[in-house]
């Protein structure tokens, strides 16, 4: 599909494939996707805002304890969706080579797709992103936040609407959200079977001008240590999620 004629974005990506080390030892037996979130697991927060969204065609790529991730999740039809399944090998394909194995093998089409982090909790509406249209040369337009605490530093800035490694002019960094926009030429000639993280290549693309970027005010939360996982819990307990499409 030619990206500037592409019609409303209708599918998804979920990275779900990490181990979840720093929430060990809950993820020792849990898949961290499944990890309880204000009573239900995060990945089920997306998968619902997503069809709220509009969003029903999802793929998950999946590598530690699949098998139960997979159990639990199933097809989708649960939650009104249809959920295709990407496994990958006890060792995970990291971000792009897992995106390049789905692409490969037809779980994900080759067109335009929204990317998410499944270990972020954000109230962000997906909805905002289904008529982004990517440009001809585009490869991705990213979402960043506010520099939380433990990233303080940031990852990218945005120069004149463009997305760079180094900011311009003392410009501000902002840290990625873990949700955007992607062209399946992101990963072209990437390797089968090899791992590949997507930052290099985001980088790559940046240094081309192929990147776009805005900066976000929702809620948002990496869920990446007990601790983080106990604040979001707290936000969720003392401000609830009604804000939120996947509640």
């Amino acid at each position: 599909m030619s990206e500037t004629n592409q019609a409303t974005i209708t599918q998804a990506m979920i990275l779900a494939a990490g181990k979840g080390t720093r929430l060990r030892p809950l993820t020792l037996e849990t898949p961290k996707p499944l990890i309880e979130v204000g009573g239900q697991p995060l990945i089920v927060w997306h998968i619902k805002a997503l069809r709220a969204a509009g969003i029903t065609d999802i793929t998950i790529n999946a590598s530690w304890l699949a098998d139960t991730l997979i159990e639990r999740l199933g097809d989708g039809a649960q939650y009104g969706v249809t959920l295709h399944w990407s496994v990958e090998s006890d060792e995970p394909l990291e971000t792009a080579g897992g995106i390049f194995q789905a692409l490969q093998a037809a779980k994900l089409r080759d067109e335009p797709f929204i990317l998410v982090n499944s270990d972020v909790w954000t109230t962000y509406d997906f909805s905002q992103l289904i008529d982004y249209k990517l440009g001809a040369d585009q490869r991705a337009h990213l979402l960043l936040i506010d520099n939380p605490e433990h990233n303080s530093g940031g990852d990218f800035a945005i120069n004149n609407g463009l997305a760079s490694e180094q900011p311009i002019d003392n410009a501000d960094k902002y840290t990625f959200a873990g949700i955007s926009v992607m062209s399946p030429r992101l990963v072209d000639g990437l390797a089968s079977g090899q791992p590949a993280a997507l930052a290099p290549l985001l980088k790559q693309a940046m240094m081309k001008f192929q990147t776009t970027a805005e900066v976000i005010a929702d809620n948002w939360i990496d869920v990446g240590t007990p601790e983080r996982l106990a604040q979001v819990n707290e936000f969720i307990d003392d401000k609830g999620a009604a804000s939120h499409q996947g509640a």
